[in-house]
């Protein structure tokens, strides 16, 4: 067992129906094989397990590993690619770099790029919109395996226009989907998620493929965009005759398990489809910015009873942190004035961990420091005397600090990493020479 002292700050009550930020100022926290055994006071936890051994993070915060619900693994490489709306820039930046990816070795080095900057950012778990082809999924499996991270991801899907190389037909996506699914879904921390791109790239016989890969595959998910700039929406609406939604949903695609990307610009009936049937909502608020696509209603989907978390929509996205998203969801809601939701540290925090890991379906896994939960966690710990660590000493509380974080943090403060425990091998390799075991 291995005792872990520092200040703790979670949200396992989800602040938005009531709950309050959980903060241990000196706390400790007992991991067992991966499992949090026992939290509470330092002294008092310390008292019971003397022999244990203590990795010192005091100084700084240890927060839930962070749970991103929507990023796209072959983008990494073009993050940064501004001034284009959704269509232009998928055309321009992301198609052409995910044509690339066709070359497995190619891939590997995306893979690792890719793994590299989630746990960088703190981010223990991802629901990773993945390639249009099959080896290229099968390497970004084998590098979160390699480093430990908690994946969700499958083969994204689309046969209509895109590019003629990233199509596929019915049956090859069929096909391939499930034997990837055979390979990975339920290996170590993996799990598949079946990926039509979007309606607007998928005949409905594909979406009915889709289904059958869902099916052929018991516990699996269901991830794609929803949305997400209204000339895409007046498209999908020409095509398939229907809301974005419905599109999906006459399938048998939108579920407890179904997470949708982006949901900018949804109608009502869109919005009472997705509460009616549990399906949760990726908030994408950098590349929303970044794209011009829109301010989230956030209110309209709490209205309507649908799960909302952060992704980082990397690589229209500008980045992997969660806290970045976190502020620019902030950010969104104070520019839509009376439309918009008041949201306070512990909102953040929330959206980052606990509601994405309900979000995922693993909420009696991950996403905060209850007792029985896998120790995924991230230290933070600014450099002495940048404005993180002068926020950090001046805050009035435990909440103070945390909007500090928000505010000002990046992946450069995240010190450490731990994924069921473990220190996660290679991200922070330097960081754990700083780690004082007494």
């Amino acid at each position: 067992m291995t005792l872990f002292r520092g200040t703790f700050l979670d949200t396992p009550a989800d602040p938005f129906a009531g709950g309050a930020l959980r903060a241990e100022d000196d706390g400790a926290i007992v991991v067992h094989d991966g499992v949090i055994v026992t939290r509470g006071a330092f002294a008092e936890v310390r008292a019971r397990h003397r022999d244990e051994e203590v990795v010192d993070l005091f100084g700084g915060v240890v927060l839930p590993g962070f749970v991103d619900t929507h990023v796209h693994f072959p983008q990494v490489r073009v993050i940064g690619g501004l001034g284009m709306p959704l269509l232009d820039w998928l055309e321009q930046c992301a198609l052409p770099e995910e044509a690339r990816l066709a070359d497995t070795s190619y891939a590997a080095g995306v893979a690792t790029d890719f793994v590299r900057g989630l746990v960088g950012a703190g981010t223990t778990t991802a629901l990773v919109f993945g390639s249009h082809f099959a080896g290229a999924v099968d390497a970004v499996f084998t590098e979160a395996a390699r480093v430990g991270l908690r994946i969700t991801s499958g083969l994204v899907v689309s046969d209509r226009l895109l590019r003629e190389d990233l199509l596929t037909s019915p049956e090859r996506a069929l096909e391939e989907s499930v034997a990837l699914a055979g390979r990975w879904h339920g290996t170590g921390r993996a799990r598949y998620a079946v990926t039509p791109r979007f309606s607007l790239s998928c005949t409905d016989d594909l979406l009915a493929a889709c289904a059958d890969a869902l099916a052929a595959a018991p516990g699996a998910m269901l991830t794609s965009h929803v949305n997400e700039n209204v000339r895409e929406i007046e498209t999908v609406r020409d095509l398939h005759g229907c809301d974005y939604v419905a599109s999906y949903d006459r399938h048998g695609l939108v579920g407890r398990s179904t997470v949708l990307a982006h949901d900018v610009h949804p109608t009502d009936p869109d919005l009472a489809l997705l509460g009616e049937r549990g399906a949760a909502v990726a908030h994408c608020p950098t590349s929303n910015a970044a794209l011009g696509s829109g301010l989230f209603p956030l209110a309209r989907h709490r209205a309507h009873g649908v799960r909302v978390a952060l992704g980082s929509d990397v690589g229209a996205g500008t980045g992997f942190s969660l806290l970045k998203e976190g502020l620019q969801a902030y950010f969104v809601q104070q520019l839509l004035g009376e439309r918009g939701v008041a949201l306070a540290p512990a909102h953040l925090l929330h959206l980052a961990t606990a509601a994405g890991a309900d979000a995922l379906g693993l909420a009696d896994q991950v996403g905060d420091f209850s007792v029985g939960r896998r120790f995924d966690a991230q230290w933070v710990q600014p450099a002495e005397g940048t404005p993180l660590d002068v926020g950090l000493a001046h805050a009035a509380s435990s909440e103070d600090a945390l909007a500090r974080v928000f505010a000002l943090g990046t992946p450069a403060d995240v010190r450490g990493v731990w994924i069921d425990g473990a220190l996660v091998s290679g991200e922070t390799r330097d960081a754990a020479s700083a780690l004082r075991v007494v």
